[in-house]
């Protein structure tokens, strides 16, 4: 079966971050800006959550893996599949992280830990819920720390 899908961005990143860059994100206060055609209302209530889950279109992702190699090209590392792993190059471009909601200021949302480069396109946002985070003890392998050492 090919079926296509069809999002439309609901959001723009606007930040300082020009650049891919695989380092130092903590350090970059992002803006998330509605889009013309949502209503501000979209945005009631987000102030009372203190992290979101921020989906995004990685548009400026260049390549695509669909099978497997080493992180960061790094032979140090196990060679892995693409969904072993969270690079860019992945088949549809997704991209998915928490971030801390700084504040909200009309049709912008200010935060932090967002690690999408200036323009990206978000395609949702969810409020985090604690029930929603695992409840068991998160199981990697040893080279994810090493490789997220400077990340944030």
């Amino acid at each position: 079966m090919n079926e296509e899908i069809t999002l439309k961005p609901i959001a723009f990143v606007k930040n300082n971050r020009k650049e891919n860059s695989d380092d130092n994100w903590s350090e970059i206060i992002s803006e998330i800006e509605l889009a013309d055609n949502l209503p501000i209302e979209s945005f009631d209530g987000i102030e009372t959550f203190s992290h979101l889950e921020i989906i995004y279109y990685l548009d400026k992702a260049n390549k695509t893996i669909t099978g497997s190699e080493h992180p960061r090209e790094n032979t140090n590392w196990p060679k892995v599949g693409i969904f072993a792993q969270r690079k860019k190059d992945r088949p549809n471009h997704i991209g998915l992280t928490i971030v801390n909601l700084i504040r909200k200021d009309g049709r912008k949302l200010i935060v932090s830990n967002l690690d999408a480069i200036d323009g990206t396109p978000i395609l949702d946002i969810k409020p985090v819920f604690e029930e929603y985070l695992p409840k068991d003890e998160i199981k990697q392998p040893k080279w994810t720390s090493e490789l997220m050492k400077n990340y944030w």
